[in-house]
Formats: structure tokens, sequence, C-alpha cells
């Protein structure tokens, strides 16, 4: 019997559809939340930050999130840009607004979610994210997701990055469940299916959005082409007929 259902958030629960070029618009958007809009090396800036910063996202094996905001902060400093704790929140803001045609929440999400509630059971959300925790959860309220957790953990509030436990670890003490009656549904076989199988909950790889293949990951107990994959899985597991 299950408790709780878990999710990962990006390409799970909503599809991230990266565009590189949103990373020049979102400096641009940033620099004219600050009053600097007549800054001429906005281009300079975002090749600068793509070959000194962006690399640092994705170093295998880290464990602890990297503080994005302290890099946005130096990375302007490199251009002689010094920004006040309170400019560096309005620009942190419109960068991340401009990303917004990125996030696409998925057609059948809430009704997943939805149907999980009416059925007793309580829903989490864990995911590795580098931006502020107070601008993904406003994320989480636009997308009408937020009012359907009971609790939404990001990399960046605790620190730490899946697969490593204490995220899971902080999460399932959130809900207040034990990880054997938990099931986690992600679609990075490494990050969720590994992480939250070594934690003993039982796992879904969800492969509506895209269908990782890493080779540190771990065999999946269920397999979802569709959302209404994850309720058939719940079904089974609790027993409905």
């Amino acid at each position: 019997m299950l408790d709780a259902v878990l999710f990962d958030w990006g390409d799970t629960l909503m599809e991230f559809a990266y565009d590189e070029e949103l990373l020049e618009v979102g400096h641009r958007a940033g620099l004219q939340a600050i009053g600097r809009d007549d800054f001429s090396g906005v281009e300079a800036l975002t090749a600068h930050f793509r070959e000194r910063y962006e690399p640092l996202f994705w170093v295998p094996g880290t464990v602890e999130e990297i503080e994005y905001p302290g890099l946005v902060r130096r990375c302007l400093a490199d251009f002689e840009i010094e920004l006040t704790d309170e400019e560096l929140d309005r620009f942190l803001e419109a960068e991340h607004r401009a990303w917004d045609p990125a996030r696409l929440v998925g057609t059948t999400t809430i009704a997943l979610l939805d149907a999980l509630r009416a059925r007793g059971l309580k829903l989490g959300l864990v995911s590795n994210a580098f931006d502020p925790e107070w601008l993904l959860l406003r994320d989480l309220e636009h997308m009408g997701i937020r009012e359907r957790v009971d609790a939404a953990v990001f990399s960046s509030g605790v620190a730490n990055r899946k697969p490593h436990a204490p995220i899971f670890e902080h999460t399932l003490a959130s809900l207040d469940v034990r990880p054997e009656r938990a099931l986690f549904v992600g679609d990075r076989l490494s990050e969720d299916v590994r992480g939250a199988g070594e934690m003993g909950m039982r796992t879904v790889q969800a492969l509506w959005f895209r269908a990782d293949e890493h080779p540190d990951g771990r065999e999946p107990d269920f397999q979802a082409f569709t959302m209404h994959d994850v309720l058939n899985v719940v079904r089974r597991l609790n027993g409905e007929t």
C-alpha cells in the first residue's frame, strides 16, 4: 500500500523546452530590471557566462547545489556591474520570467494530481533546480501545482541534489511517510530512479516527455508512457479493482 506519490518536476510534471537564445534574452531582461538597459555588452556577457559559469551547473557527481545568485553576481561583477541585494533579486526575477516560454505544464498534470489526491494520497515534489526557491514556488503557483502538493522541495532550497539521499529524506520527513510506503515518479534513471530506489521507494520512469538512458541509472520498477499509466500503477499497488 502507498501513502504518498512523489514527483520530479522538469520533464515529468512539466516539460522544460530549453532554448539557448533565452539565456541572452534573460540577461537583457535582468539588466533592464535594474536600470542598465543601456549596457552595450550583453552578447559578451552571455558568452562569458556560457564559458565561465554554465559548466558549473552539471559537474558529474556533485552533491551540493550551486549558489546561483552568487554566480550571477560574480558574472556581472566581471563586467564592472555591482549589485545591491535588492537589485540582484530584481535581476533574477526578470531573468527567470524570460524563461517562462520554456516551462510547459503537462496537459494531464493537474488531472493526475487531482486523481491521486482524491485517493487520500500525500503528494510531494523533489527537483534539482538552481534558481532561488521563491521563484520556483511562484512557478508552481502559476501552474496550479503548488496547492495540489503537500511538500515541494528544490535542491536550491536544501543545498543538496538528487540522487543523493538528503533531499529525498527531507521530503519524506516533510510528508511524514516511510520510503517503502512511497512511489517516486521521474524521468531520469540516475537522479530519480536510482536515487529514490536506493532510499527504498518504488519507482516509475516517466517517458512521456523524454526517454533517458543514463549509464549510471537503475532499472525502474515500472515505466509510464502516459500520466494515466502512473494512476494505473497506483491502483495496482493499492489493490484497487
